[in-house]
């Protein structure tokens, strides 16, 4: 585990929670959970910007929510990534690797 989790960078949130609702549709507790392993504790979601995220997505028609029963049987609120969603993910992945390779030329400069 790093020393420290780190602050997204911003406008990065959203791609995430677009890209772990790729892989399944989820509760915002399981999504904040995935984007904390999978980045192995570097990122840790705050809450309180998470659940704002989710509003803007809807509103965007990225992603669609429903009520469901979670694996310990309570009621939760699902994210399930749309069609919009997807093109959208893909879209913003391809320019995060633009960028990145750009900041990569001008360290190794």
């Amino acid at each position: 585990m790093p020393d420290k989790a780190s602050e997204l960078v911003q406008g990065t949130l959203e791609m995430l929670i677009l890209k772990t609702l790729a892989l399944e549709p989820m509760h915002g507790y399981g999504i904040a959970l995935r984007i904390e392993q999978v980045s192995n504790g570097v990122f840790r979601v705050n809450p309180g910007s998470l659940f704002p995220a989710f509003s803007r997505l809807e509103r965007s028609g990225r992603i669609r929510s429903e009520w469901r029963a979670t694996e310990n049987n309570r009621r939760a609120k699902y994210y399930l990534l749309t069609e919009e969603g997807q093109k959208a993910l893909a879209d913003e992945t391809r320019e995060w690797g633009r960028q990145i390779a750009a900041i990569t030329r001008i360290l190794e400069a």
